[in-house]
This record gives structure tokens, sequence and C-alpha cells, in this order.
């Protein structure tokens, strides 16, 4: 217990970061883009001590499943709620500029600051567990050097998996955009804890080319091509494809909508409805 005690207090302090650098820069939305290193900083940190506790804490401290789901669903729905808008995900990064939603310049530096926010957040979580204040956290320093990868199964079937999870995860995304906060942020977080769980001995359905970077990217039995094809290529497929099915088109790319037609209005011609009435 003591060792979750000390999780806790982790979490706490890169969530009140996150917030502390989403509080002073709310007044300055030029500088979106740092909201985004804040927000891909607290995903990556805080998953990085949730995949310790999946890996260690469940023999070593005793915790169940149900526990480290209960925690990635918490971890989850907090990054939802605090970091709003800033998604810490490239891949949702490039489906706005897709859309016509942003410019290059905005979403290069998204994307630059997401990465850089998640090798910040290896490294914090690397010196949080160099300081081995648990035996949790001692083990995990020992064998942060030769890290198992999430990857557990072929580089084709890794690049399905994250495909598909990222295309049912962005349709889903896309359909719940216009609803109220109290009912997207739940839902969103329900779907990628239970992604996340049911592709845990496939690729883990990180759907986040950061977020991925971050968590198993540094560990061995793949190189960066490899990792890139399965954890880069994958979401931004499968992303490609859910804006297709959700629009019709990509409007960044063409703008003539190749599945749905627009409804038709057919309007009464004046000289029917004088007609009608002297009838």
């Amino acid at each position: 217990m003591s060792g979750l005690n000390a999780s806790l207090g982790y979490f706490l302090a890169v969530v009140i970061f996150a917030a502390l650098v989403r509080t002073l820069l709310k007044k300055w939305p030029r500088f979106g883009f740092i909201l985004e290193f804040a927000s891909s900083f607290m995903l990556v940190a805080c998953r990085l001590e949730v995949q310790t506790i999946v890996e260690v804490g469940e023999w070593a401290g005793g915790l169940g499943p149900d526990v480290t789901l209960t925690i990635l669903f918490v971890v989850l729905l907090t990054h939802g709620v605090i970091c709003g808008g800033a998604s810490g995900n490239p891949t949702l990064v490039v489906m706005k500029f897709l859309q016509l939603e942003a410019s290059t310049l905005p979403t290069l530096l998204g994307v630059a600051a997401q990465f850089l926010g998640a090798h910040l957040g290896l490294l914090a979580a690397a010196y949080y567990w160099s300081l081995e204040l648990t035996d949790m956290h001692m083990i995990k320093n020992l064998m942060a050097r030769e890290c198992s990868s999430s990857l557990l199964v072929s580089l084709l079937q890794g690049f399905f998996t994250e495909c598909v999870c990222t295309l049912i995860f962005l349709l889903i995304h896309l359909s719940l955009r216009r609803r109220s906060a109290l009912i997207r942020v739940p839902l969103i977080a329900v779907l990628l804890t239970f992604l996340s769980h049911t592709a845990r001995s496939y690729t883990s359905a990180y759907m986040n080319p950061s977020l991925s970077y971050g968590l198993t990217f540094h560990c061995p039995g793949f190189t960066l091509t490899e990792y890139a094809a399965v954890y880069w290529l994958g979401p931004l497929t499968g992303m490609t494809l859910a804006l297709f099915l959700y629009m019709g088109h990509i409007p960044r790319i063409f703008a003539k909508n190749l599945l749905y037609f627009p409804k038709t209005r057919f309007r009464v011609p004046k000289g029917d409805k004088g007609e009608k009435k002297k009838m």
C-alpha cells in the first residue's frame, strides 16, 4: 500500500504542474502549443507510472487487475478534465489540420511540443524511479534499462491493431465532440481504458505517437523504424480512415464528398401555391 501512496503523490504532483501551466497560459491563445506540451508531459509521466504498477505492482505490491484498470481510468479522466482541448496526441492535432481547423505552423509547433513533453515526461519518471522510494520503484529502477516492449506481435499485426483501435476511437470521438464535456470526457476515458486493456496482449493500443514514444520506443526488441511503422503510421492511417468515413472527404486534400450527398430541398413554386388556394 505504501507503494500505491507514493504513486498517488507522484500523480498529484504531475497533475498540479499541468494545471498550473494551463492556468497561466489560458489568457494567451497564441501559446496553445505549450498547453500541448503540458498535456503530453502529464499523459506520458502518469502512464509510465501506471505501466510500473501494472508490470511490478501486480506481483510485488499485491495489486490486482481491477486496481490497475481503475487507476488507468482515473488518470485518463483527470487528463481529459485538466487539459481540456489540449489532447497531447499528435494524431488529433494532424486531424484538425486535415479538417482545415488549424494552419501549418500551429500544427508543427503543437506536434513538436507534444514530443518534447513526452521526452521530458520520460525523464521525470526515470528520476522519480531513481529515488527508489518504495520496493516497487526500486525494482522498476533496476528494470528500466531492460524494459519490456509493448509490441508483443508482428509488425503487420501491430500496425493493424493500432490502425483499427484508432479508427474506432476517432469515429466515436468525432461523434461526441459537440456533446457536453460532462458526457464526452468520461465516455472517452472509458473507451480508452477499454481499448488499452483489450489490446494489452498486442500493442497496448496507445493510438498516440508521442505517448508510444515515451512508453515503449526506448525498450529493446525493435528498431526505431519498426516502432514508427506500428505506433506512428498505424494511428495516422486509422485517423485518415476515420475522418474519411465520418465526413466523406478529407477537406485539406479534396473537397468533393465521395460517400455522402447533401440533402436536396424541394420548393413548391409560388404559382402552384396560388392555384391550390383557389381550389
